[in-house]
């Protein structure tokens, strides 16, 4: 069974990511990267960019990682930041009671992308 499946599918990447932003519009570290951001297409790439993921249905057709955030990292955007991000998404999850051992599978995913995000 997918992670995507094991944390609960569809629903449950929708929860999290509705939860998750609102964290991080609340994160004094990590905000002012989202000043500006049309908060309803940004969760809707994220959504699908999980979904995918996590192994369910590929539905992303968002920018590769790298040339996605180049952006940010011309803002400052380094591994504070990011680790500022998956701390967020793992108080998300464990709000919504997944797993350990499911949260530490989903920021193994997330680490997979740290380079690529941060432009190394």
């Amino acid at each position: 069974m997918s992670l995507y499946d094991q944390i609960g599918g569809d629903a449950a990447v929708n929860a999290a990511v509705d939860i998750f932003y609102r964290k991080v519009l609340r994160d004094d570290r990590i905000s002012r990267f989202f000043t500006g951001v049309d908060m309803e297409r940004q969760a809707a790439k994220q959504k699908a960019f999980l979904t995918m993921a996590f192994g369910g249905p590929n539905n992303y057709s968002g920018l590769d990682m790298r040339r996605g955030h180049a952006h940010l990292v011309a803002q400052g955007l380094n591994d504070s930041h990011f680790d500022a991000v998956v701390e967020n998404l793992g108080a998300t999850l464990k709000e919504l009671n997944v797993p350990d051992s499911l949260i530490a599978q989903v920021a193994a995913i997330a680490e997979t992308t740290r380079n690529d995000v941060l432009g190394k």
